[in-house]
């Protein structure tokens, strides 16, 4: 008799024989599979975490000069050489010594109310930041500072702390409002500007004595890692190749409906609206300029008697401020990223839980993580033009007595000087 025949004449004694010796099969298989998957894991983890340990990170505070009246397009200048794609090419590379692609993070941060502009990097790569910088902003000056997160730790019973990563409302490929939807990419009359940067800059710039807030955009060179399973080849399914889709889905819609034959209904076809031609013209300007992975989060934190959740609705409204009909950002979460300690997931949001989440997201942004595990998080793609946007330095239209700035432009000396 055949399992299903022994399954309906009732002989519950052979069919749970015969289902044991199934599950002894597919456990004598699976436990080794499970096995190694497991150890290569660990593997990748160790040999990247011997990589991550030998490699000197720095942080630059730029401070800039009062009459700054560049275009962000100076700053896309800077962020286009962040690209590399190196360290990680072969097998070799990526499983023998661990390697990963370099990452940065690009840093607006309020210390009391003082607002500075920082970059995260290896210090390997501090001479080509600094040539970058110097070559389109002559008048800044770049100093290397101890890093303000490790002197603070979340402690419930002293400070607060609110923290959330941001996600893109829509598919990778549709932009953000950026600088040159404002008009500044045609260099404006200072005070004609519109620079979508300024509220970010004006709420941070309002926090009082013993509050903080930190902005950090995490972002690496995007490429291609998706295999097409027909050529085989590398394709970018997540953005390229997902502009392309959108807007054949957009073309798609004009071409009429289809009735239950199948056949386009006569009549039905159309032109494209504006608003679709617009979106066709985005999709294809976004893609044009070079993409990275990015990550983006922010936290926010004070002394227990003056933290003030009120200071929030400027915060994080400084960042949406960037949001346009065709893109934009929305919050993750309250406090942390969506995978939370599953020991704690029976409490549902305790405090126990809620603080666990507080010190997660701290710990990723001290070490700049969103890549790889264990912070690793879901990251999306932004070009060039829309990280100048996020990160640029404003002109005198940002105004806050607090912003950090160089009062009086270097001048190099005379020549003829007596020596």
């Amino acid at each position: 008799m055949d399992f299903f025949g022994i399954f309906n004449s009732g002989d519950l004694a052979s069919f749970a024989r015969i289902a044991f010796q199934i599950f002894f099969y597919i456990i004598f298989f699976a436990i080794p599979i499970f096995l190694v998957n497991i150890s290569w894991e660990l593997w990748v983890r160790y040999r990247r975490s011997i990589f991550f340990n030998k490699q000197e990170y720095i942080l630059l505070e730029i401070k800039i000069p009062k009459d700054v009246f560049k275009s962000p397009k100076a700053m896309e200048f800077l962020i286009s050489a962040l690209y590399t794609t190196l360290g990680e090419g072969n097998w070799y590379e990526k499983y023998w010594k661990g390697q990963v692609r370099s990452w940065y993070s690009l840093e607006i941060i309020s210390i009391q109310g003082a607002v500075k502009f920082c970059i995260w990097t290896k210090k390997g790569d501090k001479n080509k930041i600094e040539s970058n910088l110097y070559s389109q902003y002559p008048g800044i000056e770049i100093y290397e500072i101890p890093d303000y997160t490790l002197s603070f730790s979340y402690d419930p019973d002293t400070n607060n702390m609110w923290g959330t990563e941001f996600e893109l409302a829509k598919p990778d490929a549709y932009p953000i409002k950026t600088y040159i939807d404002y008009g500044l990419d045609k260099d404006p009359e200072e005070e004609y500007k519109l620079d979508p940067i300024t509220p970010l800059i004006e709420a941070m710039g309002s926090l009082g004595s013993g509050n903080e807030a930190w902005l950090q955009i995490v972002l690496r060179a995007h490429k291609a890692e998706d295999k097409d399973p027909v050529t085989g080849k590398m394709i970018d399914l997540k953005w390229t190749k997902a502009a392309e889709k959108e807007v054949e889905s957009i073309i798609a819609k004009t071409k009429g409906e289809k009735g239950e034959d199948g056949k386009i209904i006569p009549g039905s076809n159309r032109l494209l609206m504006e608003s679709e031609s617009e979106a066709i013209k985005a999709l294809q300007r976004s893609i044009s300029k070079t993409g990275f992975d990015v990550g983006m989060r922010m936290i926010y934190k004070g002394e227990k008697d003056v933290f003030n959740m009120g200071n929030l609705g400027g915060l994080v409204g400084g960042v949406m401020h960037f949001n346009s009909p065709l893109n934009g950002f929305k919050l993750t979460g309250g406090s942390a990223p969506k995978h939370k300690n599953i020991f704690l997931l029976w409490k549902d949001r305790s405090k126990e839980v809620i603080d666990f989440e507080k010190r997660d997201i701290l710990s990723a942004y001290k070490r700049r993580a969103f890549f790889h595990k264990p912070f690793e998080r879901k990251h999306f793609v932004l070009n060039t033009e829309e990280l100048a946007t996020l990160f640029h330095f404003p002109g005198s239209v940002a105004g806050t007595p607090a912003f950090s700035r160089i009062e009086s432009r270097k001048a190099e000396a005379p020549s003829n000087l007596p020596i």
